[in-house]
């Protein structure tokens, strides 16, 4: 499959150097600075504006951007403060994030559970009868096989299990994946307060109000253009999306991936993580050229829907395993793990469906602006 390139070098961008990079990580990191005021003055929930900003996600997002130019523009930055910087930020990124992630993904199995089985998927207390760990997660495979009957389906087809014996597992796999995923939750805003408060996030907030001052470019790095550099993030992109199995992701069913999607085996999906990291470098490339254009890059609808289509997976890849866990935990009835094996069908469909639909966007053309 021909590949083509997301964002040629702009011929009428002009020679954009280490000047404009040292603006832009300003800019990250006094939004940085005013997110973190913010989440202190009002506990990470913004008050009085049309649209409220959740300020702990403006402080992943601009941790992000300065953690990934950084990144791609290292060779015109200090590389012992870049190197020490770097994981500092993914650190607080990644943490602040755990909560969202906990809180999304379990609105998105019970709503999941609610559309196959036609019935309101609310944790109900209820004894559940024991039964055998491989008992429990036999059923569970099998449930999910049993939903697919083993033969393909369009992308993104909903598993069409037999409803009234779901409907029966279905509210108590609800009441175990709410009591599972509120506590690893809770868990998680535990953990973001004491990372705000720690000796460690201060001295990363100290480090960024240094940047939104000062930035620590090389000598040459002011005259040094920065195309080559971003030309090199999208050539990696570009390399990634080549090694992926495009061709059965071409394909409206992908039923190697779901045979091994319904393995008992905790270990993550073999097939998920390429996407993954296809994901990441999608994301280095786009925040590449917000630094080329000075943080107002134009909207290029091509990498949008590419790029949602890859959350889409994430998400849905992620859920699949949180219901394959749920699954494997102790003394659950036989309807539950049913319940289970069928959600967790459900959602590696949605994993297909998602690589399908980056498939699809990745081989449209960009249309160039008038």
């Amino acid at each position: 499959m021909a590949q083509q390139h997301l964002d040629p070098t702009d011929p009428t961008a002009g020679a954009v150097t280490g000047d404009a990079l040292a603006g832009y990580l300003r800019a990250q990191a006094t939004e940085f600075l005013r997110a973190l005021r913010l989440h202190r003055e009002t506990g990470g929930q913004a008050a009085g504006a049309e649209e409220p900003v959740d300020a702990a996600r403006a402080l992943r997002r601009s941790a992000r951007r300065i953690s990934a130019s950084l990144h791609t523009f290292r060779p015109l930055l200090d590389p012992d403060w870049s190197e020490a910087m770097r994981p500092e930020l993914a650190w607080v990124s990644g943490t602040l994030g755990l909560e969202h992630a906990y809180e999304a993904r379990l609105e998105r199995l019970l709503l999941a559970l609610h559309r196959l089985s036609g019935a309101v998927v609310l944790p109900a207390p209820a004894v559940d009868v024991p039964v055998a760990a491989g008992s429990r997660a036999a059923g569970a495979a099998r449930a999910g096989t049993a939903a697919v009957g083993g033969t393909g389906g369009p992308a993104g087809a909903t598993v069409t299990p037999e409803r009234g014996n779901l409907t029966v597992g279905a509210a108590k796999a609800g009441a175990l994946l709410e009591r599972q995923l509120t506590l690893a939750r809770t868990r998680a805003h535990s953990t973001a307060l004491q990372a705000l408060g720690s000796s460690r996030f201060h001295a990363v907030a100290d480090r960024v109000a240094v940047l939104a001052s000062e930035v620590p470019l090389t000598p040459a790095a002011p005259t040094t253009a920065l195309h080559p550099l971003a030309a090199a993030a999208e050539e990696r992109l570009t390399d990634a999306v080549t090694a992926l199995p495009l061709v059965t992701a071409g394909h409206p069913y992908n039923a190697e991936a779901l045979v091994h999607g319904l393995s008992p085996d905790p270990v993550p999906h073999p097939q998920d993580s390429p996407w993954h990291q296809v994901r990441l470098l999608l994301r280095l490339h786009r925040y590449a050229r917000e630094v080329l254009h000075a943080g107002d890059a134009p909207l290029d609808a091509r990498l949008l829907t590419a790029g949602k289509a890859l959350n889409r997976h994430r998400d849905a890849s992620e859920a699949a395993a949180a219901a394959a866990q749920a699954a494997r935990t102790p003394r659950i009835t036989p309807a539950t793990a049913y319940a289970l094996g069928v959600l967790h069908a459900d959602q590696r469909h949605e994993v297909e469906a998602a690589r399908f639909a980056f498939q699809q966007a990745w081989q449209k053309q960009t249309v160039p602006a008038p």
